[in-house]
Protein backbone atom coordinates (compact mmCIF):
# COMPACT_ATOMS: atom_id res chain seq x y z
CA UNK A 1 0.00 0.00 0.00
CA UNK A 2 2.90 2.38 0.62
CA UNK A 3 3.62 2.50 -3.10
CA UNK A 4 0.04 3.06 -4.26
CA UNK A 5 -0.66 6.45 -5.86
CA UNK A 6 -3.54 6.90 -3.38
CA UNK A 7 -1.05 6.97 -0.48
CA UNK A 8 0.79 10.02 -1.88
CA UNK A 9 -0.07 13.51 -3.05
CA UNK A 10 1.56 15.32 -5.98
CA UNK A 11 2.85 18.79 -5.07
CA UNK A 12 4.54 19.66 -8.38
CA UNK A 13 5.61 18.28 -11.79
CA UNK A 14 9.05 18.88 -13.26
CA UNK A 15 8.86 20.79 -16.54
CA UNK A 16 12.45 21.44 -17.59
CA UNK A 17 16.08 21.84 -16.61
CA UNK A 18 16.91 25.33 -15.36
CA UNK A 19 20.33 26.84 -14.91
CA UNK A 20 23.71 25.11 -15.15
CA UNK A 21 24.01 23.63 -11.65
CA UNK A 22 21.43 20.85 -12.17
CA UNK A 23 18.30 22.71 -11.08
CA UNK A 24 14.83 21.94 -12.43
CA UNK A 25 11.76 24.14 -12.79
CA UNK A 26 8.47 22.59 -11.65
CA UNK A 27 4.80 23.45 -12.10
CA UNK A 28 3.23 23.90 -8.65
CA UNK A 29 0.07 21.93 -7.78
CA UNK A 30 -0.27 22.83 -4.10
CA UNK A 31 -2.12 25.72 -2.50
CA UNK A 32 0.81 25.94 -0.08
CA UNK A 33 3.83 26.59 -2.36
CA UNK A 34 5.94 28.01 0.48
CA UNK A 35 5.94 24.50 1.99
CA UNK A 36 7.98 23.27 -0.98
CA UNK A 37 10.90 25.42 0.17
CA UNK A 38 10.92 23.58 3.52
CA UNK A 39 11.04 20.00 2.18
CA UNK A 40 14.21 18.07 2.97
CA UNK A 41 13.21 15.21 0.65
CA UNK A 42 10.42 14.08 -1.63
CA UNK A 43 9.41 11.13 -3.78
CA UNK A 44 9.84 11.35 -7.56
CA UNK A 45 7.31 9.35 -9.59
CA UNK A 46 7.07 8.67 -13.31
CA UNK A 47 3.50 7.35 -13.19
CA UNK A 48 4.55 3.72 -13.71
CA UNK A 49 7.39 2.57 -11.49
CA UNK A 50 7.53 2.81 -7.70
CA UNK A 51 8.56 6.31 -6.60
CA UNK A 52 12.07 6.93 -5.40
CA UNK A 53 13.01 9.11 -2.45
CA UNK A 54 15.44 11.93 -3.22
CA UNK A 55 17.07 14.53 -0.96
CA UNK A 56 16.41 18.18 -1.80
CA UNK A 57 19.48 20.40 -1.51
CA UNK A 58 17.59 23.61 -2.28
CA UNK A 59 14.17 24.81 -3.34
CA UNK A 60 12.94 28.34 -4.01
CA UNK A 61 9.97 29.94 -5.75
CA UNK A 62 10.49 31.98 -8.91
CA UNK A 63 7.90 33.42 -11.34
CA UNK A 64 5.14 31.03 -10.22
CA UNK A 65 7.31 27.91 -10.39
CA UNK A 66 9.32 25.95 -7.87
CA UNK A 67 13.02 25.58 -8.59
CA UNK A 68 14.52 22.40 -7.12
CA UNK A 69 18.10 21.27 -6.78
CA UNK A 70 18.18 17.57 -5.92
CA UNK A 71 21.07 15.71 -4.33
CA UNK A 72 23.22 14.18 -7.10
CA UNK A 73 22.05 16.61 -9.78
CA UNK A 74 25.03 18.80 -10.72
CA UNK A 75 24.59 19.53 -14.43
CA UNK A 76 22.03 20.23 -17.12
CA UNK A 77 22.17 16.61 -18.28
CA UNK A 78 21.57 15.41 -14.69
CA UNK A 79 18.56 17.74 -14.44
CA UNK A 80 17.09 16.56 -17.76
CA UNK A 81 16.61 13.05 -16.28
CA UNK A 82 13.92 14.51 -14.00
CA UNK A 83 11.72 16.10 -16.70
CA UNK A 84 8.12 14.87 -16.43
CA UNK A 85 8.47 13.37 -12.96
CA UNK A 86 5.97 14.22 -10.25
CA UNK A 87 7.22 15.50 -6.90
CA UNK A 88 5.19 13.79 -4.20
CA UNK A 89 4.94 13.34 -0.45
CA UNK A 90 3.03 10.77 1.60
CA UNK A 91 -0.53 11.80 2.47
CA UNK A 92 0.46 11.70 6.13
CA UNK A 93 2.81 14.66 5.51
CA UNK A 94 0.18 16.98 4.01
CA UNK A 95 -0.53 20.36 5.59
CA UNK A 96 -3.19 20.20 8.30
CA UNK A 97 -6.21 22.22 7.19
CA UNK A 98 -8.49 24.32 9.37
CA UNK A 99 -11.89 22.90 10.27
CA UNK A 100 -14.31 23.27 7.36
CA UNK A 101 -11.53 23.21 4.76
CA UNK A 102 -10.95 20.23 2.48
CA UNK A 103 -8.42 18.96 0.00
CA UNK A 104 -9.94 18.68 -3.49
CA UNK A 105 -8.56 15.14 -3.76
CA UNK A 106 -10.54 14.18 -0.63
CA UNK A 107 -13.81 15.49 -2.12
CA UNK A 108 -13.47 13.83 -5.53
CA UNK A 109 -15.23 10.47 -5.49
CA UNK A 110 -17.50 11.31 -2.54
CA UNK A 111 -21.14 10.24 -2.91
CA UNK A 112 -23.59 13.14 -2.77
CA UNK A 113 -26.99 12.68 -1.12
CA UNK A 114 -29.96 15.09 -1.28
CA UNK A 115 -31.58 15.73 2.08
CA UNK A 116 -34.67 17.82 2.59
CA UNK A 117 -34.43 20.85 4.84
CA UNK A 118 -37.42 19.52 6.79
CA UNK A 119 -39.26 16.25 7.08
CA UNK A 120 -38.12 13.14 8.93
CA UNK A 121 -38.86 10.78 6.02
CA UNK A 122 -36.36 12.50 3.71
CA UNK A 123 -33.69 12.56 6.42
CA UNK A 124 -34.06 8.81 6.90
CA UNK A 125 -34.15 8.10 3.15
CA UNK A 126 -31.88 10.60 1.39
CA UNK A 127 -31.69 10.40 -2.40
CA UNK A 128 -28.28 9.64 -3.91
CA UNK A 129 -27.60 12.27 -6.56
CA UNK A 130 -24.24 10.99 -7.81
CA UNK A 131 -20.49 11.22 -7.21
CA UNK A 132 -18.19 14.23 -7.10
CA UNK A 133 -16.16 14.19 -10.32
CA UNK A 134 -14.34 17.51 -9.89
CA UNK A 135 -14.19 20.72 -7.86
CA UNK A 136 -14.05 23.98 -9.79
CA UNK A 137 -12.89 27.32 -8.46
CA UNK A 138 -15.14 30.27 -9.19
CA UNK A 139 -14.28 33.92 -9.54
CA UNK A 140 -10.81 35.36 -9.84
CA UNK A 141 -10.05 35.33 -6.13
CA UNK A 142 -9.75 32.69 -3.46
CA UNK A 143 -12.93 34.14 -1.89
CA UNK A 144 -15.11 32.67 -4.67
CA UNK A 145 -17.22 29.69 -3.60
CA UNK A 146 -15.94 26.47 -5.20
CA UNK A 147 -18.43 24.31 -7.07
CA UNK A 148 -18.77 20.53 -6.83
CA UNK A 149 -19.14 18.89 -10.23
CA UNK A 150 -21.39 15.89 -9.57
CA UNK A 151 -21.92 13.13 -12.14
CA UNK A 152 -25.58 12.10 -11.95
CA UNK A 153 -27.74 9.80 -14.10
CA UNK A 154 -29.36 12.97 -15.55
CA UNK A 155 -26.01 14.56 -16.39
CA UNK A 156 -23.61 16.92 -14.69
CA UNK A 157 -24.91 18.79 -11.64
CA UNK A 158 -23.05 21.84 -10.29
CA UNK A 159 -23.43 22.36 -6.53
CA UNK A 160 -21.89 25.32 -4.69
CA UNK A 161 -19.60 24.14 -1.87
CA UNK A 162 -21.33 26.38 0.67
CA UNK A 163 -22.18 25.37 4.23
CA UNK A 164 -25.85 26.28 3.68
CA UNK A 165 -26.03 23.76 0.83
CA UNK A 166 -23.42 21.14 1.78
CA UNK A 167 -24.74 20.52 5.27
CA UNK A 168 -22.49 17.55 6.10
CA UNK A 169 -19.14 16.59 4.59
CA UNK A 170 -17.54 13.37 5.81
CA UNK A 171 -14.45 12.68 3.69
CA UNK A 172 -13.60 9.56 5.73
CA UNK A 173 -17.02 8.07 4.89
CA UNK A 174 -16.73 9.50 1.31
CA UNK A 175 -20.15 11.19 1.72
CA UNK A 176 -21.57 14.70 1.29
CA UNK A 177 -25.14 15.56 2.30
CA UNK A 178 -26.71 18.52 0.52
CA UNK A 179 -29.90 20.56 0.73
CA UNK A 180 -30.35 21.95 -2.76
CA UNK A 181 -32.07 25.30 -3.20
CA UNK A 182 -35.31 25.10 -5.15
CA UNK A 183 -34.64 25.16 -8.89
CA UNK A 184 -30.90 24.33 -8.72
CA UNK A 185 -31.37 20.95 -10.44
CA UNK A 186 -33.43 22.51 -13.23
CA UNK A 187 -30.91 25.34 -13.67
CA UNK A 188 -28.12 22.80 -14.15
CA UNK A 189 -30.14 20.83 -16.69
CA UNK A 190 -30.83 23.89 -18.89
Amino acid sequence: MADSPASRVTLARILRARGRRGEVAAEIFTDFPERLTQLASAELWDGKNPPRRVAIRECWLHNGQAIFLFEGSDSISDAERFIGLEIQIPLSERVVLAAGSYFVTDLIGCEVFQSASSGAAEKNNPEKLGDVRDVQATGESVAGTPVLVVATPRGELLIPLATEICTRIDTAARRIDVVLPEGLRDLNQS
